[in-house]
């Protein structure tokens, strides 16, 4: 028995057999895989051509390229001589342990149809979600990559991120600048609000309407403090708040209004007034 099996003859048959079918399933994944990545960066080009969504075509790119690379498989596996029923059969009866094994995957798929489906946001948007913040670089299958400002990636499960609090700060074109500030507790209130309001009135890119207001907002024990909210395009939120905390300094300083360091010290060692 064991020396028919080892005939030289029968062995190099097989050999022969399953070297040609081993080297025909690797070239049909080596080539199958190439040919996926092209198609589907082709799908994605031809998606950006029509006008079809960033966000879009980078989820249905990568479900095409996961579905294209489950053909290829099942391609390579009948190409080593296994029958796709058999084979396909067998996870069929193995579907339950996959599923149990893999719930948080697919919990992170269906959230990720569900972000691309409602769009809370889109590649590019500056975002908070699970107890995290960046820039949307990419919104995958299974997760959401974050870029910050100090340039760290960030990658976020799908679930995580659908199944808590979205803050958008690109969601609308414009947002309001909020700002406290306070000066001394006998400076001249009337002045110190006209000098608030020529700061503001020099700053082109702030919005003439909604209009800018500006007002006492609280009496402290060391100081009084004045609320300045104005409007501004989204993407020049930043800027325009530094540069108006900048000049209302210096502005405040200039006249003599500014709060002493002494009284600042009790300003911040001070207990929040009760509500």
């Amino acid at each position: 028995m064991i020396s028919a099996w080892l005939d030289p003859q029968l062995v190099g048959e097989v050999l022969v057999l399953w070297g040609g079918r081993v080297f025909a399933a690797l070239a049909i994944f080596v080539i199958g895989r190439i040919l996926a990545r092209m198609l589907t960066r082709a799908f994605g080009h031809a998606m950006q051509r029509i006008g079809l969504d960033e966000t879009l075509a980078r989820f249905f790119g990568n479900l095409i390229y996961m579905v294209l690379i489950v053909f290829v498989v099942l391609t390579a596996i009948t190409a080593l001589g296994v029958p796709t029923t058999n084979f396909l059969a067998i996870v069929g009866a193995a579907g339950l342990a996959i599923g149990l094994a893999l719930k948080d995957s697919l919990s992170n798929f269906s959230s990720g149809v569900m972000l691309v489906f409602f769009r809370p946001f889109q590649v590019g948007d500056q975002i908070e979600a699970a107890g995290t913040g960046g820039v949307v670089e990419s919104i995958g299958i299974f997760n959401v990559t974050l870029k910050t400002p100090d340039n760290r990636v960030i990658t976020v499960p799908n679930s995580l991120i659908y199944g808590g609090t979205i803050t958008n700060y690109n969601a609308e074109r414009t947002r309001r600048i909020d700002l406290t500030v306070a000066i001394a507790y006998d400076a001249d209130i009337p002045q110190a609000k006209s000098l608030l309001v020529a700061v503001v009135a020099a700053e082109a890119r702030i919005a003439k309407q909604p209009a800018p207001d500006i007002a006492v907002q609280d009496i402290l024990q060391t100081a009084v403090t004045m609320a300045v909210r104005v409007w501004v395009t989204t993407s020049d939120y930043a800027s325009v708040r530094g540069d108006l905390l900048e000049r209302i300094k210096r502005a405040l300083d200039k006249h003599g209004l500014s709060i002493p360091a002494e009284q600042r010290a009790l300003l911040h060692a001070a207990p929040p007034a009760s509500k």
